[in-house]
């Protein structure tokens, strides 16, 4: 595995990503939260560019059996990456589709050290 380093750390606020390229493959470094994530830019679904696509929530819902309501609720601001060809949703923090069990994106390992970020690939 080879480290490279991206960007330095202040290039890189919460809520923004980088998109780069390393040894031929486009690789995207989200920061959520403070937290780094790294992830090939390809969709599982038809190779869609991912990590360019929008970060946003998700909405969740909850059922009482009890009462036989349905309760809405918008979770997760700024962590759901969204494929701007078809839709398909993911978590960027665990790289897990929403819609689909045991799909996932490509993940990298990412850390800043001495005030860079680095990605392993």
């Amino acid at each position: 595995m080879t480290e490279h380093v991206v960007c330095k750390e202040e290039e890189l606020e919460p809520g923004e990503r980088i998109l780069v390229e390393l040894e031929g493959r486009d690789i995207a470094v989200f920061n959520v939260d403070g937290e780094l994530y790294a992830y090939t830019n390809w969709c599982v679904h038809q190779a869609g560019p991912i990590c360019q696509g929008t970060l946003s929530g998700t909405r969740t819902a909850s059922f009482d059996s009890e009462t036989l309501e349905t309760t809405l609720k918008w979770e997760k601001e700024g962590e759901i990456l969204t494929c701007p060809w078809h839709g398909w949703e993911y978590d960027v923090t665990r790289g897990d589709c929403l819609s689909r069990a045991k799909i996932r994106l490509i993940t990298h390992d990412v850390r800043s050290s001495d005030g860079a970020v680095i990605v392993e690939i």
